[in-house]
């Protein structure tokens, strides 16, 4: 694999916010879901592996010591002690190797003796160990990805699709199951960063929440909305519009309606299965604006012949 600095162009002495924006310029151009060139995925596979490694402190500083490789592996400098007599050079000096058979006297179990020596030291980690039995372990997957969306209102009370940006530069019409709990994460699977080993992808895990409405408030899976009416609406009954999740209705307002509890509209709240929410419906008494002698003689007639008193 070439090295990360280069795959990504950037210097050495890149910051983490430049590493990181170069990745996502990259992502963008050569995501198999959106380029039409048909190595997009082995550049896309290279540019996510080059910023995984530069993105992780610890394996950057690795790599920048020579200590791993651009694929993340530790470089092999040689096993000391091991054939580097006097004036011989030992494994790693790039010069000469002292040929020697392990253990002594040959190999009885049939492989080769640099083989066996890499089992002592774990280094045929897939390969039968030095007494029999296998070994084996999943190839480690790709990293998962984590991202936030605002959902609007309505369309989290009705369910919907909205479109979100992953960090690795895919974009995606993610599914949102109506009324889910703000907050709540969903997992999309295999749509996380590749892995560089070959391994299953990683996984988007998106945080959910929810955008407010200048009319609608969620009370579980009802939903409520005030609506205003004239004084004599409320005293006489009528018919008014009321606005719903997904359009508006005509809604009958019985006589003498005092504004207290709220009217029903069944089956218009939040519209979560098997049971969608209701749409509680609070009439607000609005008095018409300006002076009005004749509203205020009825006022003072009320007062002095038939007092009441609403906050009792």
């Amino acid at each position: 694999m070439r090295d990360p600095y280069d795959v990504l162009s950037v210097p050495r002495g890149a910051s983490d916010a430049d590493i990181k924006k170069a990745f996502r310029k990259l992502a963008k151009t050569h995501h198999p879901d959106r380029s039409k060139d048909p190595k997009a995925k082995e550049k896309f596979a290279e540019i996510s592996s080059a910023y995984d490694l530069l993105s992780d402190p610890q394996k950057r500083a690795q790599f920048d010591r020579g200590e791993i490789d651009a694929e993340g592996k530790p470089r092999f400098r040689g096993f000391e002690g091991f054939g580097a007599g006097a004036g011989e050079p030992g494994f790693g000096t790039g010069r000469s190797y002292k040929t020697f058979t392990w253990p002594p006297g040959g190999n009885s179990g049939g492989g080769s003796a640099f083989e066996d020596i890499f089992e002592i030291f774990g280094g045929l980690g897939g390969r039968a160990g030095a007494r029999g039995g296998t070994r084996t372990s999943e190839t480690p997957a790709g990293e998962d990805v984590t991202a936030d969306v605002t959902v609007p209102f309505v369309e989290w009370a009705l369910g919907g699709k909205v479109r979100v940006e992953l960090p690795n530069g895919k974009e995606l019409d993610v599914s949102i199951p109506a009324g889910i709990q703000a907050g709540k994460t969903i997992r999309l699977k295999g749509q996380g960063n590749v892995s560089p080993l070959g391994g299953r992808p990683g996984d988007a895990l998106i945080t959910v929440h929810v955008a407010s409405h200048p009319q609608f408030r969620a009370d579980g899976r009802n939903i409520r909305v005030d609506v205003p009416v004239s004084l004599y609406e409320a005293v006489l009954g009528g018919k008014v519009r009321v606005p719903t999740l997904d359009g508006t209705v005509e809604l009958t307002l019985p006589p003498r309606t005092t504004g207290k509890g709220a009217l029903r509209l069944k089956g218009k709240g939040v519209q979560s299965k098997p049971n969608p929410g209701d749409l509680l419906v609070s009439p607000r008494i609005v008095l018409p604006e300006g002076p009005d002698a004749e509203l205020e003689k009825l006022a003072r007639r009320m007062k002095d012949g038939a007092p009441y008193d609403p906050r009792k």
